[in-house]
């Protein structure tokens, strides 16, 4: 289709309108794109979307991420891409990835919003008390910026701790935590808080229904 020139210059007006419309509405809503979340993380899930998918060497069971904390996704994400955290595959996975795309895919994975703490299950072992400060009684953080650890799996829980006190994981916080617990407690710990009843999921569950479907 030709336009005629005074019909161009409505169309380049309407549409240099427009730009200056989407832009400024951009630039005014910063929250997460939701949607390109969806689509970016299609690969995690050939990992992350199987309840018993186990990572390699060393071997445990890859972390639920259905309905963990946005904030602390993102955090993550920027740890395996600048290399405070050691694992292969990951840097790989989010090397590639922008700012806006790492708090796009961890806004999808949130899903709805994680329910509060509640009380613990269970007796929690004396070497849990430096950690509950920042993880919350029963493993449900008071804050996004800690990771919910209520029902993640054990195995998991242990290989995080073990990589912190190594040095191969890095984290100013965590590093003074994790200097002051003995590596006989770690199971106990690991053990207590992967007892408590869960807000996560696998991302599965986030991709077929928006949140994480709990019995």
């Amino acid at each position: 289709m030709k336009f005629r020139k005074p019909e161009l210059k409505i169309l380049r007006l309407a549409l240099l309108a427009g730009s200056v419309f989407v832009t400024t509405s951009v630039v005014a809503d910063n929250a997460p794109d939701i949607q390109l979340g969806k689509i970016l993380a299609y690969t995690c899930h050939g990992c992350h979307g199987i309840e018993t998918y186990k990572n390699t060497y060393p071997t445990y069971n890859v972390p639920k991420l259905g309905g963990q904390y946005a904030k602390y996704i993102e955090d993550a994400l920027k740890e395996y891409a600048n290399g405070d955290r050691a694992h292969g595959t990951m840097h790989a996975q989010a090397a590639t990835l922008s700012d806006q795309d790492r708090a796009a895919i961890a806004a999808f994975f949130q899903g709805a919003a994680p329910r509060e703490g509640a009380a613990p299950i269970g007796t929690q072992p004396p070497s849990t008390a430096l950690c509950v400060t920042c993880h919350g009684n029963d493993g449900v953080s008071f804050s996004s910026q800690f990771p919910i650890l209520a029902g993640q799996h054990r195995d998991y829980l242990e290989q995080a701790m073990r990589d912190y006190k190594s040095g191969k994981r890095k984290n100013a916080v965590m590093a003074g935590v994790i200097a002051q617990i003995k590596d006989e407690d770690i199971p106990a710990i690991a053990h207590f808080f992967a007892n408590q009843k869960s807000p996560l999921c696998a991302t599965d569950q986030i991709r077929k229904y928006g949140k994480c479907q709990q019995d």
